[in-house]
């Protein structure tokens, strides 16, 4: 049958007017060749074997030593000068409760407007202290009725007769507490949060670094909670003493602190990499948790040098934030340790 008005089908080799034939031009065939072949697992950036041998790479290219602090992180030329915490207005305050939180705040020298006290409080050492200090230090002091004292440190909260009113947390820089460390001459031990949005968790992850050594805590500036009254409450004083820093973006945070030479450790249940054989231990390490539901983030995942898991017994069972911090530090530091007597 003919082709009505002579119309080439389409696919077909047709004619020019030179007489020429015009097809695809082995297009086709081409694609038909197939792809290379797969990458090994080691090849491939963002397998688990893959981020391995880099993290070796990096270890051995650096003699099995601290790698040398001389090289600037990326940007950091354009860090911002000011103040790293969250917007808030200027009168907004945050009160912090409990008789070691008030303590170890104002032992801390850190800025206070008011120092409330129930009336008839029972007067122990921690608070025979806090009086002296705020006394000496000129911050007014109230007595005020116990229902009042619950209004203000709020719903469920545990103030033991005592409340600080205090400025909204200043934050610190997450390259600045890396060069602090650094210049200490100390390996850096950091927590980093991704995800936690949990005072409470945050509370007993300040506590927890440090208890064991640990040298600071990162915040990401979105999608996490801050230091708040009741994470302050939490770390029972601990908030005083550890510094915070909060990252414009976590992920590139890690990718600077990489650059400086630490080490990136996320922490999930399904990690390729067991806790007690950790063998970057004794290195500057940063430990990332996720949060209790979603766990690490995939930008975060895939920036880790490896991920770590804690061997649990029952396969049903998990570790909230807080505790798997708690964990996790326990035997760094215990490696670390370890390390120094052999």
């Amino acid at each position: 049958m003919k082709n009505p008005g002579n119309k080439s089908r389409a696919g077909a080799v047709r004619k020019t007017s030179s007489g020429k034939q015009v097809g695809s031009g082995g297009q086709g065939r081409q694609a038909l060749e197939g792809k290379k072949p797969t990458p090994k697992a080691v090849d491939r950036p963002y397998h688990p074997a893959g981020k391995r041998k880099a993290a070796n790479d990096r270890f051995e290219a650096a003699g099995g030593r601290k790698p040398s602090r001389g090289k600037e992180a990326p940007g950091a030329e354009q860090r911002p000068q000011q103040q790293q915490r969250r917007a808030k207005s200027s009168d907004e305050t945050e009160v912090v409760t409990g008789r070691n939180s008030v303590l170890e705040a104002l032992r801390a020298n850190i800025p206070a407007t008011t120092l409330y006290m129930a009336t008839r409080i029972e007067y122990d050492d921690r608070v025979k202290e806090v009086v002296k200090i705020a006394t000496t230090r000129g911050i007014p002091i109230l007595e005020v009725m116990r229902p009042e004292l619950d209004r203000l440190a709020g719903f469920d909260s545990v103030h033991q007769g005592l409340a600080l009113k205090v400025p909204p947390y200043e934050y610190a820089h997450p390259m600045e507490l890396l060069e602090k460390i650094e210049k200490s001459g100390r390996v850096p031990l950091l927590v980093a949060l991704d995800g936690i949005t949990d005072p409470r968790n945050l509370g007993a992850i300040i506590r927890s670094v440090a208890a064991f050594g640990g040298h600071g805590v990162i915040l990401p500036q979105r999608r996490s909670v801050g230091l708040t009254a009741s994470a302050w409450k939490t770390s029972a004083g601990a908030a005083a003493r550890t510094p915070v820093a909060m990252a414009t973006n976590l992920n590139a945070t890690i990718k600077a602190y990489k650059e400086r030479g630490v080490f990136v450790l996320g922490l999930a249940g399904d990690g390729d990499v067991s806790l007690p054989d950790l063998a970057l231990a004794k290195e500057p390490v940063l430990l990332v948790i996720g949060s209790e539901g979603k766990g690490l983030s995939r930008l975060v995942t895939d920036n880790c040098d490896a991920i770590v898991s804690i061997p649990i017994n029952a396969s049903t069972e998990s570790l909230n934030a807080g505790i798997a911090a708690s964990v996790a530090l326990y035997e760094v530091s215990r490696l670390r340790a370890a390390a120094k007597k052999k």
